[in-house]
């Protein structure tokens, strides 16, 4: 579980994750608590919203990040920030269950 006074290398950052179909930007404030996302690209595109997310280091730059957004969707991210990659798996508020692969890149 996170420590309330440890923060992921990934605050005060920003990134873009590309998936086939859904493009999106997160940025992660510096307090490590909190992110804004953004959809860019999709169905799901001009979706906004600021959320509380929790984090868990798993190996090397990877760490799993999940969150609950206002419409209640569920999203879990496995995001590798050494090699670029990101893996999503989120619940939609219509229920559907979605997993897509794709890159993670710095802004």
């Amino acid at each position: 579980m996170n420590a309330p006074t440890h923060r992921p290398p990934f605050a005060g950052k920003t990134f873009e994750v590309r998936y086939a179909g859904l493009t999106a930007i997160n940025a992660y404030a510096e307090d490590g608590i909190h992110m804004r996302y953004e959809i860019t690209e999709g169905d799901f595109a001009g979706a906004t919203g600021e959320v509380a997310y929790s984090w868990q280091h798993v190996a090397g730059e990877i760490y799993a990040i999940s969150w609950q957004e206002a419409d209640r969707a569920t999203v879990v991210h496995l995001d590798d920030f050494a090699a670029g990659t990101s893996r999503s798996f989120f619940t939609a508020p219509s229920l559907d269950f979605h997993r897509l692969e794709g890159s993670l890149r710095a802004l």
